[in-house]
């Protein structure tokens, strides 16, 4: 008994350890190296395409392991510090331009399935160098996480590892379609990136992101496939496509899509995600995570590890974000975790890092990391949060509660707005961008489009952690509009941050064989019937809830300039509509139709 109660207080003691931790990079290669850096190597891809390929080295005779981006950005001067200091940890960086952009030949497309051939053939050229020992790794942010994935997808063989970095999901999850919405600012990058370089035209065009007056203007001229045209960008001939392939089962889509059973099943290398909670790619991550525990094609590729923080999509940047200071543990040593990955599995360095926590997130509102052993953490007891009202829960001056308990005799059966396209209810974030993090949304939920439901003052602190999902009942007036959830952390003073949100066109609303948004296929929606939405939130969240806060949930059917404008026609493809259809909006939380959010809270830990 003795024995038992000593291994029952070891386990114990080592979890509560491993929970607290933060990723920690432990000892990583040093640097011992002089760096030799070398520009314009061509890559010959298998259909005669050169690709150019800039190396940053270690200056010393020998053969070494190999780390490739992939990148369509220019190479200069940010890839340069990041290649060399790994260079100086005896890694070569090959960094490559994407086909047809700046020094590499080709038709630049950003979602060519040419990528995914090009990332094998770059792969097995770096391998075949004669400075390369054989063994390449990949890393990098955003579009060069993509490039990972599609690569992965290939099964290169010299291929041992990846850190896809705040990578997205496919398109119509996440960018330039969001569960079937548009959202502007893929738009923005699209126009930004639609030539070989990045360049200006003059006030106004495309060259970078927009100004939040510009894009205003802009995204409220119809239709939206000459968007690009209007701001200046007439050599992209593919963002027609982006339009008219509205659904996921377009060609287009499916040529470059790898979130697949099978397409999962070919990867055979580990992963070490990252990304943030303000990230505006954030589902790639737990989605890849997950697909690869289940379907990876190897013991190590059903391994993955992640990482998500307290940032926006330049991850591990500054400890402070929008109105909110995390704190010191906020900024990590992220490249010594990444090079303490690839010591292992590419130099063979027995330094344990497989036995780290498989997942690590940062806790906001309490400000510390956590270590756990999944995700979604396992010991998570989903909670229902039910919409109540007196039937006027509109604007944060309405009469909408939001509690555990359900709707009960004396409760309004619903609420309802008006949405007009023409006066679409605007977004807190400065341009339309996610990236001012938990910006305050009172001035956005003042009017009477938006229901506001508003737990009270809570007694003792909440942990929110994890993926959440909305269920609403709700009838349109119109043939086709957007739905739209946010979760927001309402502080004591009144200032309501914006966490996370859910978005789903109700056209989309019939799920798949799994029970989760179908991106391919489009519903008919009869106007004034109350259908049943299912909105998983596209961004995850982990915060703590402190006591004398509340919990607050609003519904809307825009969330403007950030996602571009449901004109409710009912139209196949809204891209090439001209006109718009005000609605009438109803959210149910009747006793049989109590509409409500799952919240995945996470129980306290006893002192």
């Amino acid at each position: 008994m003795k024995s038992l109660l000593i291994f029952t207080l070891t386990l114990l003691t080592s979890y509560a350890a491993l929970h607290a931790e933060a990723p920690n990079p432990g000892q990583y290669s040093a640097e011992k190296f002089e760096v030799k850096a070398t520009r314009g190597h061509k890559a010959a891809m298998r259909d005669g395409v050169k690709l150019s390929v800039d190396v940053a080295q270690p200056k010393a005779e020998g053969r070494f392991p190999a780390i490739l981006i992939i990148t369509p950005y220019s190479n200069n001067p940010g890839f340069q510090k990041r290649a060399a200091w790994f260079a100086k940890r005896g890694y070569i960086v090959a960094v490559a331009d994407s086909r047809g952009r700046f020094d590499s030949e080709g038709t630049w497309d950003p979602f060519d399935p040419k990528h995914k051939t090009d990332g094998y053939d770059l792969v097995e050229w770096l391998a075949s160098r004669p400075w390369c020992d054989g063994k390449v790794g990949m890393m990098g942010l955003s579009f060069m996480g993509w490039a990972q994935w599609w690569t992965a997808t290939q099964t290169p063989p010299s291929l041992k590892a990846i850190v896809p970095e705040v990578a997205p999901p496919d398109a119509m999850l996440n960018a330039p379609y969001q569960n079937g919405v548009l959202v502007s600012w893929m738009l923005d990058w699209g126009g930004a990136n639609a030539g070989r370089v990045g360049q200006t035209m003059g006030p106004g065009p495309y060259g970078g992101f927009a100004s939040e007056e510009r894009r205003l203007t802009d995204y409220m001229q119809l239709p939206y496939l000459k968007l690009n045209e209007l701001r200046g960008a007439l050599d992209a001939p593919w963002f027609e496509k982006w339009i008219r392939g509205n659904t996921s089962s377009d060609p287009y889509w499916q040529g470059i899509a790898y979130q697949k059973p099978e397409e999962y099943a070919k990867v055979t290398v580990p992963s070490l995600a990252a990304t943030g909670w303000f990230d505006a790619d954030f589902p790639g991550a737990p989605m890849n995570y997950l697909a690869m525990k289940q379907h990876g094609a190897t013991p190590e590729s059903r391994h993955p590890r992640m990482v998500i923080g307290p940032w926006q999509h330049i991850i591990n940047s500054s400890r402070k974000l929008g109105a909110f200071d995390y704190g010191e543990q906020a900024v990590i040593d992220w490249d010594g975790y990444v090079c303490r990955w690839f010591d292992h599995w590419l130099k063979g360095i027995d330094n344990n890092v497989m036995n780290d926590a498989p997942v690590h997130v940062f806790v906001m509102g309490r400000n510390q990391w956590s270590a756990e052993q999944d995700w979604p953490l396992p010991q998570t007891r989903w909670t229902k949060y039910y919409l109540r009202s007196g039937g006027h829960a509109n604007s944060i001056s309405g009469d909408g509660l939001l509690g555990t308990s359900p709707p009960a005799e004396g409760d309004a059966a619903s609420d309802s707005y008006v949405y007009d396209p023409a006066k679409p209810t605007r977004s807190p974030f400065t341009g339309g961008h996610l990236e001012d993090g938990a910006a305050d949304t009172r001035k956005s939920s003042a009017g009477p489009d938006v229901l506001v439901y508003t737990t009270p003052p809570l007694e003792e602190e909440v942990e929110v952690t994890g993926p959440i999902t909305a269920k609403l009942y709700a009838a349109t007036s119109a043939r086709d509009t957007d739905w739209m959830v946010r979760l927001i952390d309402v502080q004591p003073d009144g200032f309501s941050a914006m966490l996370c949100e859910g978005v789903m066109r109700a056209r989309h609303r019939d799920p798949d064989h799994n029970g989760s948004f179908n991106p391919a296929k489009l519903s008919l929606i009869t106007p004034d019937q109350v259908h049943e939405y299912t909105i998983e939130f596209w961004r995850a969240t982990s915060n703590a809830f402190l006591k004398g806060h509340r919990i607050r949930v609003e519904i809307s059917s825009s969330f403007f300039p950030y996602y571009l404008r449901n004109l409710n026609t009912g139209a196949d493809n809204i891209g090439l509509e001209t006109t718009s259809v005000v609605a009438t909006q109803r959210v149910m939380h009747s006793t049989g139709q109590a509409s409500h959010i799952v919240l995945p809270v996470i129980p306290r830990k006893q002192p």
